[in-house]
Parts: structure tokens; sequence; C-alpha cells
């Protein structure tokens, strides 16, 4: 019975003689969650993923320089503090399953690297996949999940992207909880990203398994579109209506991680980028080459207005509460009753857009101060409405304070 316990909490299912016959258990059946998941992010997490801009190509160098980027630039003062190394770190395992670090990319080994991360003031979060390989072609974790645990613990990881590659027939809420199981379970506090692409709707079961989860495949460096399995920042947006309801301190929905930066969209567009994920309490984890940004991809990355709305201790996703062809409102209250509203134009020609105190269930009569987040610019005393002139693939966004 030791083994048949050990092969539930690994996550297989086992075949068990009862009269001559077999029984399939499921792990999904039996496994619960003693340990109460950890209050690890009553915030979205903020920081940076090799994935966008390095993919498979990963070294230790290129991870150190990032970390020290992060450090120095500003971008550790505006509240990133996450180093996410993403697939293709791993080798092999060794003769007792042990996880193997590449080391041809990797000389220093894992926990050197850590050390490192962690002696900026940073935290450090690694890859794996709840398959038997990763989407990469590197090992996964399935079977392994409590070893792997104990390792990311020994090593000092705080943070843990769990991908869904080479699943075959697995239950997703099964193999999710089986890997949180072992965090908990590894002595060290470690965030669980949910990384299985929304196709098992995890904002239905995911809450008490892990801190965020992702509500659409990947995004790609493009306004719109697709590329392989990929999609542009558009695309993904649209995927994220009415999904607010389930987001929340400590229980994120993910969208994806940020592409500004990485070349593909204009400025503006970046800007819409950056301010919708902000609406959306989003992470918001960077994915260009922090160590070669230009001075605008930081000026962007480091709007405190903007990071102050995605990081509201309320944790209200935005919904959209009005459209109109390429014209769209969001909006989401903020802790203390200030309102964020972005006016966006998605269309090819700037646009005239403006939203009423109404549309926002404020009273008609009341004052607000409007604070513009990216050009700065405060306006007192404002009734009824307010509005300007959206440039095309552009936002207006703005704080509104009720004036007493």
């Amino acid at each position: 019975m030791k083994t048949t316990a050990w092969l539930l909490a690994a996550g297989l299912s086992v075949g068990l003689c009862m009269g001559g016959g077999v029984v399939t258990a499921q792990a999904h059946e039996t496994l619960k969650l003693e340990a109460p998941k950890p209050n690890l992010l009553p915030a979205p997490p903020m920081g940076w993923n090799s994935w966008n801009k390095y993919a498979c190509n990963i070294t230790e160098d290129v991870v150190r320089k990032q970390a020290d980027a992060m450090a120095a630039s500003g971008l550790k003062d505006a509240g990133y503090q996450y180093i996410v190394i993403d697939d293709c770190w791993q080798k092999s395992r060794d003769a007792d399953g042990n996880i193997q670090v590449d080391l041809e990319r990797f000389p220093s080994g894992m926990k050197a690297l850590i050390d490192y991360v962690h002696s900026k003031g940073l935290k450090f979060g690694l890859y794996s996949d709840a398959g038997s390989l990763t989407c990469g072609g590197r090992p996964g974790s399935a079977g392994h999940e409590f070893q792997d645990a104990r390792q990311y613990a020994r090593w000092g990881v705080d943070y843990l992207k769990y991908d869904w590659c080479y699943t075959g027939t697995r239950d997703a809420e099964a193999a999710y909880t089986i890997m949180a199981k072992a965090l908990r379970e590894s002595g060290r506090d470690i965030v669980l990203s949910i990384c299985e692409w929304g196709d098992n709707y995890p904002q239905r079961w995911a809450a008490p398994i892990g801190h965020l989860w992702r509500t659409t495949g990947d995004i790609y460096d493009a306004w719109e579109g697709k590329k392989g399995y990929s999609i542009g920042m558009v695309n993904i947006l649209d995927k994220q209506l009415d999904l607010w309801r389930y987001s929340g301190p400590n229980r994120w929905n993910d969208p994806d991680m940020l592409e500004v930066g990485n070349g593909g969209m204009t400025s503006t567009e970046y800007e819409s980028h950056f301010s919708l994920w902000a609406m959306l309490a989003a992470p918001l984890i960077a994915g260009n080459d922090l160590s070669a940004m230009d001075a605008d991809t930081l000026r962007i990355l480091t709007n405190k207005d903007v990071i102050a709305i995605d990081q509201d201790p309320l944790g209200q996703q935005a919904n959209r509460i009005w459209k109109e062809g390429d014209l769209e409102i969001w909006a989401r209250p903020l802790k203390g009753g200030d309102q964020a509203v972005v006016l966006f134009n998605r269309g090819a020609a700037p646009a005239e857009m403006s939203v009423t105190w109404e549309q926002l269930n404020l009273p008609a009569g009341l004052k607000v101060q409007v604070k513009d987040l990216w050009s700065k610019k405060v306006t007192k005393n404002v009734k009824a409405r307010f509005g300007g002139t959206v440039a095309s693939h552009g936002v207006i966004m703005v704080r509104l304070t009720p004036m007493v």
C-alpha cells in the first residue's frame, strides 16, 4: 500500500485488485491539500521572464545581466522583484531521479545563480511542466513532483511556473494539486504559477491550488494576429472579458507576459499593452532584454502611476463597460473610492471619446480630480463626464479621485 500511496501522490492511476477485478483510482479523487495556500501574492507579481526574448537560448550570463539591470535601472524601485528562468535550464535526471541543470548553459549551477539573484534583493523563479517532458523537450516533473519541489526549496526558489505540455490524459486540476501539495511540503514558500493556457477553465478550480493561472495561450509581440500557437495582444485582451469575478488578492488571472520593448509594436501600442494589463490586475512580467532596453521602454515599464493601478490593494480586475465599434471603455474600482478608467481606441484613426459618470455609477453632480497617468496632467472639479482625443491603437488612462 505504501507504493500505492506514493503513486497516488505522484498523480498516477493505480489498479487496485478487488475481488478479481481492477478498479482504477484517480489521484484527484483522493489527494487533498491539507496545508492552506500561503499568502504570497497580495498583489500581482512583478518581474522578468526569459521566454519572450530568449526562448530556449537562455544562459547563466544572460540571467545575471537581467538581475543586474533590474536592480540598477529603476525597475526594482518600481516594484519588480522576480527573475524567472523559463524552459530549457534542465538537461536530464540522475540515477536517483534528481533533476540536473544544463551545466553548459549554467556552469556555476543553479544554487549559485539563485544566491546571486537573492544578493541583489530580488526573488528567483524556475520553470517546469506537469508532463513527462517540458514544452522544449526537457525532463518534466510528472512522477517527480515531491522530489523536484524539495530540490527547488534547497536551491532557494521563490516562484514556479508550471506548464502543461506532454501531459497526455492527465486531469489538470489533479496534476496541479499534486505540485501544489509538493511545494507546500517542501519547507519553503514558493509561488505556484499555473500555465495550462486556460484550456481547462482554471478560473473555476485553481484558486485553492495556485497563486495565478494563465487564461490563454502564449502572447506574441504583435498588436493582433496569430503565429503558431501564439496570438497578438488584443486577441489576448478579448479573452479576458467576464473573468474579473475570479481574480483577487493571492489568486490572479494571468493573460501572459509583457512584450514591451521587444520591437513588434509601436510605443503607443506598448503603452496600451501596459495600461490594459494594469487594468486587468495582471502579473507585470517583463519579457525584454532588461540589460539593453532603451529609455522609452524603461519609461513605460516604470510608470509608477500605472503600476499603482495594477498593484491596487483592492485587487479588483477591470471590466469592459462600453464598446462601440473600435472604441472601448474599461474601468475598475480602487481601494478608497477612486476609479481607474481606460478609453481604448483599436481603430486606425484618432477618435474622440469620453466616459460619463452614469457609466461609472457615480452621482452626476460629483466633482472629481482626473489624473492622466501618461501625460501626468491633473484636472480638478470635473463633473458628469471626461474625455479627449485617443490616438490610433492608443489609450487615455486616468485615475478619478472624488473631491470633498
